[in-house]
């Protein structure tokens, strides 16, 4: 029997998850914004700009979200939540003391370090928050807080760079995160793990080891896991460079592309976003393989659309292009949390989450930014294309999206496989799968 859920309760939590999701993408998009008056200031290379707003923010931030998840799937998750938010806002509060490469990447980590904790930890407590029938929705909304926060990170920081400078910027937005952080811990509450799961199912911390085979094991997982990798290459690659290639092709100045990015984020990031989960529920009511065959569909419709923004010369066209794709890129955000967390059990759904953050930002925001400002830098260095280096560094980036979306497809009959199972799978023993054959038998 399904605990009652008291629908304030649910919706305050959800409110404060946002917020706190939304400072995240604030923290973490400032620096897209600020790399232009740093890149100046300090006399970086597309090459350092990239590895530091994406490689080693990446490997520290996908790295600890594991061992950070197994202890949200064992302590009190909302806790985990408001640590995590205060030591990133402050990690970012100091950034503007950096005076130089150094300095700014152990910053970075510092922030990387604090964001780690609170995404599987959200997940985890939407998912006890919300049955199956509404998690894809109510996932799309939490999502909102990513382009919410890239549009009040762009905006905010456009303004900010433009009146106190980049290194007081840092401060007040590390301080703001900071303020956000007690009212997060008086509106969330711990819910029951594992509320909406069948009778019996078993709830308590799965071994280490049983989990990685068990997620292995599970193919639909595994695929939809690559293909949002594959796809996050370019996304990650769009969201760090957008505002250079406007900045550098469409000479645009410092507050005119933070307003732009601003609308993009706001503008067709959150409509993409929202009507992505909204249409995936509705459309799974027929047959449940459209929630991943939306996400095949927007992921591959995205590249055409990016290409015209990158490649074209006019101002006005590679603006609306560029809306179009922010819709286009980001609608497989609620359908994707909303199908890893129904393929796995309630006590390893934050382990899950963290699997997916993993490898979607170690090969996604870890080598998408950096891999595309290298290439910039050897376009212009080697082949002498000038200002168009970014403009074809971002153009080749988005063939990783081709690769995601036909990986999508192939994991949409694996998902109807794994849905139509009449009971949860267990959790296996782990040992076949390593241990050595015993010669003799059978």
């Amino acid at each position: 029997m399904t605990a009652a859920v008291d629908p304030s309760v649910r919706k305050r939590a959800l409110f404060a998850l946002f917020l706190v999701s939304a400072f995240n993408y604030i923290d973490r998009s400032i620096l897209s914004i600020l790399q232009i008056p740093i890149k100046a200031d300090l006399g970086l290379s597309d090459t350092q700009m990239g590895a530091l707003t994406g490689l080693s923010f990446a490997l520290f931030y996908a790295t600890l979200s594991l061992p950070v998840a197994r202890l949200a799937d064992r302590t009190s998750r909302r806790i985990l939540v408001v640590a995590s938010l205060a030591i990133w806002s402050a990690m970012t509060g100091v950034s503007g003391l950096a005076i130089g490469f150094g300095t700014l990447v152990f910053f970075r980590i510092g922030v990387a370090i604090g964001e780690a904790g609170s995404v599987p930890a959200s997940v985890s407590l939407l998912a006890d928050y919300y049955p199956p029938t509404h998690r894809a929705t109510a996932m799309a909304a939490w999502g909102l807080a990513l382009p919410v926060g890239l549009m009040l990170g762009y905006g905010a920081t456009g303004w900010l760079a433009s009146t106190i400078g980049w290194r007081l910027s840092f401060a007040v937005i590390g301080a703001a995160g900071l303020l956000l952080a007690p009212l997060a811990l008086a509106l969330i509450k711990e819910p029951s793990r594992g509320r909406f799961e069948a009778a019996g199912t078993r709830v308590g911390t799965v071994p280490l080891r049983a989990a990685l085979v068990f997620l292995w094991r599970e193919k639909a997982f595994r695929y939809v896991v690559l293909a949002t990798m594959l796809h996050g290459f370019s996304q990650y690659a769009m969201m760090t460079w957008n505002a250079p290639f406007f900045t550098r092709s469409h000479d645009l100045s410092l507050q005119q592309v933070s307003l732009l990015m601003a609308a993009l984020s706001g503008g067709g990031g959150a409509a993409g976003m929202f009507l992505g989960g909204f249409l995936a529920d509705r459309l799974a009511i027929r047959d449940q393989r459209w929630r991943i065959w939306a996400m095949a569909l927007t992921v591959g419709a995205t590249v055409p659309v990016a290409l015209v923004q990158y490649l074209v010369a006019s101002t006005g066209l590679s603006i609306a292009m560029a809306a179009i794709a922010a819709l286009l890129m980001i609608a497989y955000y609620g359908p994707v949390l909303a199908v890893t967390q129904s393929l796995v059990p309630a006590q390893m759904r934050a382990f899950s989450n963290a699997v997916l953050l993993l490898i979607f930002n170690l090969f996604g925001l870890g080598l998408g930014p950096w891999c595309t400002g290298m290439l910039c830098d050897l376009l212009v260095h080697q082949f002498g294309v000038g200002d168009n280096g970014l403009r074809y560094a971002l153009s080749l980036s988005l063939m990783s999206s081709v690769a995601g979306a036909i990986l999508f497809v192939h994991a949409a009959r694996l998902y109807r496989v794994a849905m139509a199972r009449e009971k949860p799978p267990e959790i296996p023993d782990p040992r076949p799968m390593f241990a050595a054959p015993v010669l003799g038998k059978g």
